[in-house]
């Protein structure tokens, strides 16, 4: 395969390439989210779960199948980040008013302030993302959880001229990213400038091909059951999910608590399939039309 074929290729990733998430590997720092009474001891846990047999979400919440036209598959998942939770008492708590737990970290290096990807942290599935002191967090019972994807990175199959290859894509769908370097796969890319949601760095791994290019704005999948009550701007990435029991805070607690983020990646990179055989084949007119995670649950463990 020629290179100015991949090249065309990653050009059609480009058109319509959808995400949500974005940042790299490093020590996350914690932001005191409030005061209350907790055990020193004792720490609010969150945990990244990536599950492709969860709900298939749309932006509202509700359950989405797969346009007639479009074929879809499920990216098996190298990391993904966040730069900021909150935790909501009901559905009437609009963005910003509950209890902001985490906010990562943002510079001015690049101009605008925006999340600085050279200061986030990264995990696989099941990994802990970030751990805060319970003594930092208001007491109190939070029914929704909202979470800022920031990055995310994963390995896609795809066929061209005949190829059955598969191709990793490092995605930014924060509002804003600051990111001096990134490496997709094996290979890296200089930026040092900030990008703008929808940013990615594609890597083919058979002929080591690396392109990157810009998404366009509103093409990211973003659920939000609380559209009607709580919008969220557009272009933040924060994604919305309910406790299947509220999380209750007392400011007495001895033990940590630990919440799984349970993200959906059910058939969440999706495209125009040309010719209906389920297999993307972006030389052949198949065209990606999103790549949003497809929803989120957060559960006590």
């Amino acid at each position: 395969m020629k290179r100015k074929t991949l090249q065309f290729l990653v050009t059609a990733l480009a058109f319509g390439l959808v995400v949500t998430s974005c940042k790299k590997d490093d020590d996350t720092t914690t932001t005191p989210a409030g005061s209350g009474g907790a055990n020193n001891a004792a720490s609010l846990v969150f945990k990244f779960t990536l599950d492709s047999t969860q709900s298939r979400l749309d932006n509202l919440g509700n359950p989405a199948t797969i346009p007639a036209g479009h074929s879809a598959q499920s990216p098996r998942f190298n990391g993904v980040s966040a730069n900021y939770i909150e935790m909501a008492p009901d559905m009437f708590t609009a963005l910003g008013s509950g209890e902001v737990a985490y906010q990562g970290p943002v510079t001015s290096a690049g101009g605008n302030v925006a999340i600085d990807h050279d200061q986030a942290t990264v995990v696989n599935n099941g990994e802990v993302f970030v751990t805060i002191p319970l003594s930092q967090v208001t007491p109190g019972t939070y029914e929704w959880l909202r979470v800022s994807l920031s990055y995310q990175n994963y390995n896609i199959d795809f066929r061209a001229n005949g190829f059955d290859l598969e191709g990793t894509i490092a995605s930014f769908v924060g509002a804003e990213t600051y990111i001096s370097a990134y490496t997709i796969n094996t290979q890296s890319i200089t930026v040092n400038a900030n990008k703008l949601q929808g940013y990615w760095g594609f890597e083919e791994s058979t002929f080591n091909t690396v392109v990157d290019g810009q998404a366009p704005p509103g093409a990211t999948t973003v659920p939000n059951p609380l559209f009607a009550t709580s919008p969220i701007p557009q272009g933040s990435c924060i994604v919305t999910g309910q406790f299947p029991t509220a999380l209750t805070i007392t400011g007495n607690e001895t033990e940590d608590i630990v919440v799984n983020i349970s993200l959906s990646t059910n058939n969440s990179f999706e495209w125009t399939d040309a010719n209906a055989n389920g297999i993307y084949e972006p030389l052949d007119g198949d065209t990606v039309v999103d790549m949003g995670l497809r929803g989120m649950i957060p559960m006590i463990e």
